[in-house]
């Protein structure tokens, strides 16, 4: 099971180590974080409700947790964030299929004969 208080620490920890490491890149990267989460034609809540879904279909754990994390600091309710999720889940079987089906297969059959000699 899972903590994902720890896991949170975790990562906002790994982020202030980072800054003495590579200070501007993770400077900029903190910097393009709050541009794109700032009040705009979408609410924060809004985006870190998308963010959720994104974290979740990417399978990204400690994106699910920092995300989850700022939608209900944004005022997200437990049912948007499960949606949001739900959503995620919907869409990740579809474009895996419709890739695989298409330019894997179109991939293998273009490569394939130059590795059979």
């Amino acid at each position: 099971m899972a903590d994902p208080k720890k896991m949170l620490n975790e990562f906002m920890g790994g982020l202030q180590s980072f800054e003495k490491e590579a200070p501007e890149q993770t400077k900029a990267f903190m910097n393009l974080l709050g541009a794109s989460y700032k009040e705009g034609a979408l609410s924060t809540k809004t985006k870190e409700i998308i963010s959720v879904a994104v974290g979740t279909y990417n399978r990204c754990e400690y994106c699910i947790v920092f995300h989850v994390y700022k939608a209900l600091e944004a005022g997200a309710t437990k049912e948007e964030i499960i949606e949001a999720a739900m959503v995620a889940v919907a869409f990740g079987g579809g474009p895996s299929m419709a890739y695989s089906v298409t330019l894997v297969k179109e991939s293998i059959d273009a490569f394939l004969p130059e590795f059979e000699k």
